[in-house]
């Protein structure tokens, strides 16, 4: 994982660039293939077409661990490479017209929004400064845990982790233990804080892109995030509490960053831009002017480009109205978003073929995986569930594993929100609760640990941070099973 600041004028470069490919690419397939129909048959497709799908999360599951220069600087060509070893082949088998079509589908209707609002999210918390520095006590610790627990749903997991993980690392700078706060940090601002609305976490506002409504995970999964939530802050109390103890002992004669009267925010201008965001995103799902647009043959809706420039709008504004040295003291750089959009383009890329496989049911390659997941007489079995798409969750990144359960269940959000809650509850708790289990489940989680990293705590390894969360977030998620999704 590269250092999260990078210079601003380099990375400003390769976007530049990257996203002038991008344009290219995406008006080039329109033009070419604007009188092709979207769709393909996945009963038609062989199992051998999900190895880019795969092939692409092992690559971000392992090589920044196995050869972490080679990664850093050549993610993105071994993204691309992927999606090339997909479209490629598909092309000339099945023709360019519908190649292009979905690959214009999935940009149009579920990439470039997915990109702007982590974006968005992005630009404006690195906007907001928390000044001071209090006394990390037990009490203090579990406060701001809880705060960024909320927070969370309100500006995303990566927004939320971004504004507290370093007020967080400065009021324990001077404890002897100090690996559980960033840790429990990880487990519940970083991704279970996360469960409440579309804007928490990339997974549920892949689903709001798909038709699940905005209030559907706030009403639905209220009981189960503040269960998991408030088990993981009771623990974490009487962890730090005992470890903050044994301190005592320990303490360093000064404080590399002492203790201030109180804490102030700079950069407030930014919560308005936050509830910006927040308004636009609400406006797609309530607003319905029945206005669209034609591009290359996909239909795109007034409301969703509506959203998709007030959320630009949002950000860029932050750009002009926050002073620089907010940024500078944030360490902000593009180079966490730049990698996303990278990574996630490979991603969105090579999952079309997956989803039209499991949209094939019993039908497709994946009609063993289907009948995993249901019972004997034909209905879902939620625990399987949760499971299965909490485990990939773990190691393959949640948002694309969301999608590929979300399918598997049928794909209709009608059919899921209102004929079986249950299983789209399963889905959506799977893959945003067990993004915590690696370094790797959920985008923060890395950017936390080397942050973390950076200001002086000794982080486990890839393995140790497991230890961690297989000892506390497994026996949890297993309680959660008895508790809701038994049936």
């Amino acid at each position: 994982m590269r250092r999260i600041h990078q210079g601003t004028a380099h990375v400003a470069r390769r976007g530049a660039v990257l996203a002038a490919a991008t344009t290219t690419l995406v008006l080039a397939t329109s033009a070419a293939h604007a009188a092709e129909a979207h769709g393909i048959d996945g009963a038609a497709l062989t199992g051998w077409w999900a190895i880019p799908f795969v092939g692409i999360l092992l690559s971000i599951a392992i090589m920044p661990l196995a050869v972490p220069h080679f990664w850093h600087h050549h993610y993105g060509k071994v993204a691309a490479a992927w999606g090339v070893a997909f479209v490629v082949p598909f092309a000339v088998l099945y023709g360019a017209g519908p190649t292009g079509g979905e690959v214009l589908h999935t940009a149009l209707l579920e990439y470039i929004p997915f990109v702007i609002l982590l974006w968005a999210l992005f630009t404006i918390s690195g906007g907001i400064l928390i000044t001071g520095n209090l006394h990390g006590s037990p009490r203090l610790n579990t406060s701001i845990l809880a705060i960024g627990t909320v927070l969370a749903s309100l500006i995303g997991t990566t927004g939320a982790s971004m504004v507290l993980i370093r007020p967080l690392l400065r009021a324990n700078d001077e404890r002897l233990h100090n690996v559980h706060v960033v840790v429990f940090f990880i487990f519940l601002v970083s991704n279970i804080g996360g469960s409440m609305t579309p804007l928490g976490d990339p997974p549920l506002f892949l689903g709001y892109l798909k038709g699940v409504g905005f209030f559907w995970t706030t009403i639905h999964m209220v009981e189960e995030t503040i269960f998991a939530a408030g088990i993981l802050l009771a623990l974490f109390f009487v962890v730090d509490r005992h470890l903050y103890h044994k301190d005592e002992a320990f303490k360093a004669l000064r404080d590399p960053t002492p203790d201030t009267p109180g804490i102030g925010i700079e950069g407030r201008r930014n919560i308005l831009l936050l509830l910006v965001v927040v308004g636009g995103v609400l406006l797609s799902g309530s607003w319905k002017p029945g206005i669209s647009f034609h591009v290359g043959g996909i239909e795109i809706e007034l409301q969703n480009i509506a959203r998709d420039v007030i959320l630009l709008a949002a950000g860029i504004t932050s750009l002009f109205v926050t002073p620089r040295r907010i940024r500078e003291a944030n360490e902000f750089g593009w180079g966490p978003i730049l990698e996303v959009a990278k990574l996630f383009a490979g991603i969105f890329v090579t999952i079309i073929p997956v989803i039209a496989m499991l949209k094939a049911a019993q039908n497709g390659a994946f009609a063993p995986l289907v009948a995993l997941v249901n019972h004997a007489d034909g209905s879902p079995n939620n625990a399987m569930y949760f499971w299965l798409t909490g485990i990939l969750s773990s190691f393959l990144d949640n948002a694309p594993t969301y999608l590929v359960f979300f399918n598997l269940a049928g794909g209709d959000p009608q059919h899921l929100m209102n004929d079986i809650p249950w299983t789209l509850l399963a889905i959506s708790c799977g893959a945003v609760f067990m993004g915590a289990n690696s370094y790797i489940g959920n985008a923060p989680n890395f950017m936390v640990k080397a942050i973390a990293e950076e200001g002086g705590v000794k982080m486990p390894s890839f393995f140790g941070y497991m230890v961690w969360s297989f000892g506390i977030l497994i026996p949890l998620f297993g309680l959660i099973t008895l508790v809701f999704f038994r049936w």
